[in-house]
């Protein structure tokens, strides 16, 4: 098996810390190939942002032509641009974000999500929302890392971690904690050994949940909401956009 895990921000450090962390939780059998698109931001932390990544995100599904892959891993916790991804592409498309939560909410009652800074709450929220778990999220702890700080200064990024998952767990009542960024993949396990509940690598969640959904044989289903778009001219674009 082979599953293609897509950062879709373009910081390469990031992007090589993801397959690691993706290889690692999932089976020998399975490679997981991770990878950045050409354009978009260095980091996702805003609409603007998230809309300015969807692009390199499609083109990355796109260029399986060859049918290569038999997965993909949307590698960013505000999942952008996954309906899309689900439109062109009848293979799984797992999002980090919906992974991560929903493997939270078998480990516990309600969980919370420690993430970057202040100003991607709604971001975070709404990813919340998406699932349909809003009434399971005990809280969004919010830090003031910015998302590569997440990787590059990971000391700092695990102490705030671990204050802000302490504050869901002492005054939301969290019962498991979800690390709400790419960037974060790594720091569960040692965030994991200093507090009482169960830590979600958003990353590994995401890669094995892809991995089970081919394992079971399953497609995204087309009938309806993921039917593939209809053909039109595109211009400005690759001759692949053409569907």
């Amino acid at each position: 098996m082979k599953i293609k895990a897509i950062n879709p921000n373009t910081t390469l450090e990031m992007t090589e810390n993801i397959g690691t962390v993706a290889n690692k939780y999932t089976s020998d059998e399975t490679e997981v190939v991770a990878v950045s698109p050409e354009r978009g931001p260095i980091s996702i932390e805003s609409y603007y942002d998230d809309y300015l990544a969807v692009p390199g995100l499609l083109d990355e599904i796109l260029k399986d032509e060859d049918d290569e892959y038999d997965a993909f891993v949307n590698s960013c916790w505000g999942d952008p641009g996954l309906d899309a991804c689900r439109e062109v592409t009848d293979k799984p498309v797992v999002g980090i974000a919906e992974g991560s939560m929903y493997v939270a909410n078998m480990l516990g009652a309600n969980f919370s999500v420690a993430t970057i800074l202040p100003r991607a709450r709604d971001f975070i929220e709404e990813a919340v929302r998406k699932t349909g778990l809003e009434d399971h999220c005990a809280s969004v702890r919010c830090t003031e890392l910015t998302v590569v700080e997440t990787e590059n200064t990971r000391d700092a990024a695990a102490d705030a971690l671990l204050e802000a998952s302490w504050q869901a767990i002492e005054e939301d009542g969290a019962e498991v904690i979800c690390l709400g960024c790419a960037g974060m993949g790594g720091l569960d396990e040692p965030l994991e050994a200093a507090l009482p509940v169960p830590v979600i690598d958003s990353v590994g969640a995401g890669a094995v949940l892809a991995e089970a959904l081919v394992k079971l044989g399953k497609q995204t289903s087309s009938i309806r909401t993921y039917k593939p778009p209809e053909s039109k001219e595109i211009v400005g674009y690759p001759d692949r956009y053409q569907l």
